[in-house]
């Protein structure tokens, strides 16, 4: 068993913030993979399925971002799970939007959400952070993170949230390198090198070759003249 958390704060006002970018991300995993109606459970809602070969917990705290530690708290310990088998995906200021860093343990960089967590279940979970960008000064951080996505990011945000989400079974399996790949494949689709003709575009018909003209040609072609 694995114990997804996505971070955000609860009600339709902050649904889009970039705060919420945890939300959105489980939301889509499940969907696409077809989970359990959300219910509420342990201060928040959660929902039951699997990923790959593995059954999997996806949980949404309802308790505010700076209380999210007592939800994934009461749901580790119901279920039985050690802090290895938690994995929290958060916002990141410190990443452009569109991409991520998945680590294990460390501090929690002055996350309201992952302090929380600490406190309760201490730092030996893992972590998928997710960029939003940085306002460039401290004082615009509040605003920043409780503001929604510009429509200018829409596309992008879009494609990373199906990145994870299609990339998810790996996430669940612990293939931390396969996750990443995968979402960067699905962000980045490889191109064709420009000095190779692609399989699948027709080429331009070749000459065929004229064979080089023999002895005996030349002869024949000499006598014809005085014919």
């Amino acid at each position: 068993m694995k114990l997804i958390v996505g971070l955000g704060n609860p009600g339709q006002k902050y649904a889009q913030n970039r705060h919420n970018i945890g939300f959105m991300a489980l939301d889509r995993i499940a969907a696409d993979h077809g989970f359990a109606p959300w219910r509420a459970r342990f201060q928040g809602h959660l929902a039951e399925g699997r990923l790959g070969n593995r059954r999997v917990s996806l949980l949404k705290p309802a308790t505010f971002m700076n209380l999210s530690g007592q939800s994934v708290g009461e749901a580790m310990r119901y279920l039985r799970l050690d802090p290895a088998d938690v994995t929290v995906l958060h916002d990141e200021l410190d990443l452009p939007p569109g991409r991520l860093r998945l680590k294990t343990g460390g501090g929690h960089a002055g996350h309201n959400g992952l302090r929380s967590i600490h406190q309760h279940i201490g730092e030996g979970y893992r972590r998928l952070r997710i960029g939003i960008g940085h306002p460039g000064h401290k004082d615009r951080v509040a605003a920043h993170v409780l503001s929604d996505f510009p429509k200018s990011e829409d596309a992008l945000i879009d494609d990373l949230l199906r990145a994870i989400s299609d990339a998810a079974p790996d996430l669940a399996a612990d293939e931390d390198a396969a996750f990443l790949n995968k979402v960067a494949l699905r962000l980045n689709p490889p191109r064709p090198n420009a000095g190779q003709p692609r399989k699948d575009r027709p080429q331009p018909p070749t000459q065929a070759e004229t064979p080089p003209e023999t002895l005996t040609d030349k002869l024949r072609n000499l006598a014809s003249r005085f014919r």
